[in-house]
């Protein structure tokens, strides 16, 4: 399946001359922890609640005066919208993300996918009741402490 089929499309944006505090009041008001950074129709970056707690208040920095471009995470993976879901999965392990952008092949941003449009693809397959059944299974039987040594 090809990610445009269940990513989320006409996500809102900001502009990396926004003020993180517009930024913040955005994603909100929206109930969103990502949001992608514009410049026009060209991606330049995203900004997440992370970025707002880790680069902007933990260094003391002003959200009036701080501009979104100053604090926004930079040099992201994304995938084309023509490629296979299993891609983006990939790449979210990878990096470990929860939100992926999702851009057509002129590199303009056209929608996001997250780690809930995955389960949901993955409902769809009755793998997230396999999975879960999967955990529970060795949790009954004390094995879900040495999973994690395993997969190392």
């Amino acid at each position: 399946m090809q990610v445009k089929k269940k990513m989320t499309r006409h996500v809102e944006v900001i502009s990396r001359d926004a003020n993180v505090r517009t930024a913040a009041i955005k994603m909100r008001d929206l109930d969103i922890s990502v949001i992608p950074v514009c410049d026009g129709p060209k991606f330049v970056g995203i900004l997440t609640d992370r970025d707002i707690v880790v680069r902007l208040a933990a260094e003391g920095y002003d959200a009036t005066r701080t501009f979104v471009g100053a604090i926004m995470t930079r040099d992201l993976p994304y995938c084309f919208e023509d490629q296979n879901l299993d891609d983006a999965v990939t790449l979210m392990q990878f990096h470990q993300i929860a939100h992926l952008p999702i851009l057509d092949r002129d590199r303009q941003l056209i929608g996001i996918v997250s780690l809930s449009d995955i389960t949901a693809r993955l409902d769809e397959c009755g793998t997230a009741a396999a999975l879960a059944e999967v955990c529970v299974s060795e949790i009954e039987n004390g094995q879900a402490e040495s999973r994690v040594d395993r997969e190392r």
